[in-house]
């Protein structure tokens, strides 16, 4: 009997233990869209930092609201259009795809006077206005982009971008981390800054670029910044990121598994709080 009364017990105390369970709307771009499609990574990912974050702390349920190629001005546009519901946790994690679209950032007092979607500062603050509609209480988290170098996308070579370490429409994407850190910080929401992140360098990001030799024409891989402003003709060029070129992107842009277990760790760090 002292032995079952002691059972209950510790039954009891370890059911008191039990977190309840929050539900995570996450509101991203092709970074957040991959989680759930790893196929259009070539299969390069298997795990997006959403199920990481799910996995370690599986009390928290998370819906995709990534959305492939957009813009923050994009998701302020739709705000109303995408289904989003009451939930415990949001993120957001948008401003590369701003960043390349030369979306003009704007001012803080865009965000401060609500001036509308015609810059980053006035989008967010669409974005924030409809989550606070949505759950007053709920927890929000911003997550700023992380730098880049020079994307190839793996299924069409045309598409491709310069990276982050020259500026875009005269805009340097640090700005824009800064902008959304500075949001943040107005509100008293959690900022995950990737972009100033250690081990998110523009040096980590690939291993190496496996470009022609522009004297020699034989591919050779080269390191960052060596292989800043080598040419690179998408249509007769190799792929210039084989699987073994991968370190924290598989593409330049998008995290690999190591990107996603990196940023999944620093989500972790904040929302185990929760």
């Amino acid at each position: 009997m002292k032995h079952l009364t002691l059972f209950i017990v510790l039954v009891c105390l370890i059911s008191s233990f039990k977190h309840k369970e929050l539900t995570w709307i996450a509101i991203g771009d092709s970074i957040t869209y991959l989680n759930e499609h790893p196929d259009e990574t070539g299969n390069r990912v298997t795990k997006g930092y959403m199920t990481r974050v799910a996995e370690k702390l599986p009390y928290i349920h998370y819906s995709n609201q990534g959305h492939n190629g957009w813009t923050s001005g994009g998701i302020a546009k739709e705000i109303e259009k995408l289904g989003l519901v009451k939930a415990d946790i949001y993120s957001v994690f948008l401003g590369t795809n701003d960043w390349w679209a030369g979306r003009p950032l704007g001012h803080f007092s865009d965000y401060q006077n609500n001036t509308g979607n015609e810059t980053v500062y006035g989008s967010f603050r669409i974005i924030i206005n409809k989550l606070r509609s949505l759950n007053p209480d709920a927890q929000i988290m911003l997550i700023t982009p992380m730098q880049r170098v020079d994307f190839v996308y793996l299924f069409n070579q045309n598409n491709n971008a310069f990276g982050s370490y020259k500026p875009k429409n005269g805009q340097y994407l640090e700005a824009f981390a800064n902008a959304i850190d500075s949001i943040g910080r107005y509100e008293h929401v959690q900022v995950v800054d990737l972009y100033h992140a250690r081990g998110l360098e523009l040096k980590k990001l690939v291993k190496y670029k496996r470009l022609k030799d522009p004297k020699t024409g034989v591919y050779t891989n080269y390191r960052y910044p060596t292989f800043v402003d080598l040419p690179f003709n998408p249509d007769t060029d190799e792929y210039p990121y084989p699987t073994k070129a991968a370190d924290k992107t598989y593409d330049g842009l998008h995290p690999s598994d190591k990107g996603n277990d990196l940023i999944s760790r620093r989500v972790v760090k904040i929302m185990k709080k929760y």
